[in-house]
């Protein structure tokens, strides 16, 4: 069936008359007309009674005019759609994070990218760095944000800022009322890190700041459970500058005075994604860091 036949019987229809139909949609009269007798004839009904002064449905062409109607609009819908999807500005970006998102400079990227893609559904995903990697191969997430120290295989890396280093310490802690810290004050530590089988790349970034010779101590769970420990006296932890806005009963934060003190955050994604609400994300941090002249 011919969707431009569909398309005539409605302007038809509503016009009342084939010569204005076809000067609304800007083609002879002769064009509608013909179109809408091969309609007739492929559904073997007759759509219009026609007289000198103009057209009107038949009983059969009234009923038939209903569906019409529904099916092009869903046609035009399905249009929309697809117009809207391919130019990024509709859809949803599936992101996962090492850390939560709160914070400066994220929490603001994100808010600006919210107010200015306020069609695309942002999901976020907290995992581990193995977890990601794996999540990424298999396209259950879109991108990730993580460390440099992080290995995500072949994915596409893009830097955006880096993060400063904070000293996550016991409230009763004898270095809890320092102004600031440095490495030779820690290196006696219990450091507690946040470590999965599959990955010690947290145990190696915090080796190559500290010495090979510091003692760790590794848990297989959240940042907000290694903050736990430390309020509990088990040990003391490093933070970035954005994990250390957050309040955490018995846990002070100080910053290290080193030159070195900082970790990369960068943007993660699949060479071969093509999705173009991801490549709008994708260009948005890009963009939005270079400006701020975070990376």
């Amino acid at each position: 069936m011919d969707i431009r036949a569909l398309k005539y019987l409605v302007a038809a229809a509503n016009a009342g008359n084939f010569g204005r139909a076809a000067k609304a949609l800007g083609l002879e009269t002769s064009t509608i007309s013909r179109r809408i007798g091969r309609l007739e004839d492929e559904l073997g009904l007759a759509l219009f009674e026609r007289a000198k002064t103009g057209v009107r449905l038949t009983a059969g062409g009234k009923a038939l005019i209903v569906h019409v109607n529904r099916a092009l609009a869903e046609l035009d819908a399905v249009q929309r759609s697809a117009n809207q999807n391919g130019s990024g500005h509709i859809g949803e970006i599936r992101l996962g994070v090492r850390m939560p998102p709160v914070g400066e400079p994220l929490g603001s990227l994100l808010a600006g990218w919210r107010v200015k893609n306020p069609n695309i559904a942002l999901m976020i995903a907290e995992m581990n760095e193995p977890s990601m990697t794996v999540a990424l191969q298999q396209r259950r997430l879109d991108l990730a944000l993580v460390t440099s120290f992080t290995r995500c295989g072949d994915a596409e890396t893009m830097p955006l800022y880096r993060e400063r280093l904070t000293a996550a310490l016991p409230l009763a802690h004898s270095l809890a009322g320092n102004d600031s810290v440095d490495w030779a004050d820690l290196r006696g530590e219990t450091i507690l890190i946040q470590e999965w089988y599959e990955s010690q790349a947290t145990r190696e970034l915090y080796a190559s700041l500290l010495g090979q010779s510091v003692r760790f101590s590794a848990h297989p769970a959240s940042k907000q459970s290694v903050f736990a420990l430390v309020a509990a006296g088990f040990g003391v932890t490093l933070a970035t500058a954005s994990q250390a806005e957050i309040t955490v009963p018995g846990v002070v934060f100080r910053p290290i005075a080193e030159t070195n003190a900082s970790i990369q955050i960068e943007l993660v994604w699949r060479r071969e994604l093509e999705d173009a609400a991801v490549g709008r994300f994708v260009a948005y941090l890009r963009d939005e860091t270079r400006s701020r002249r975070l990376a």
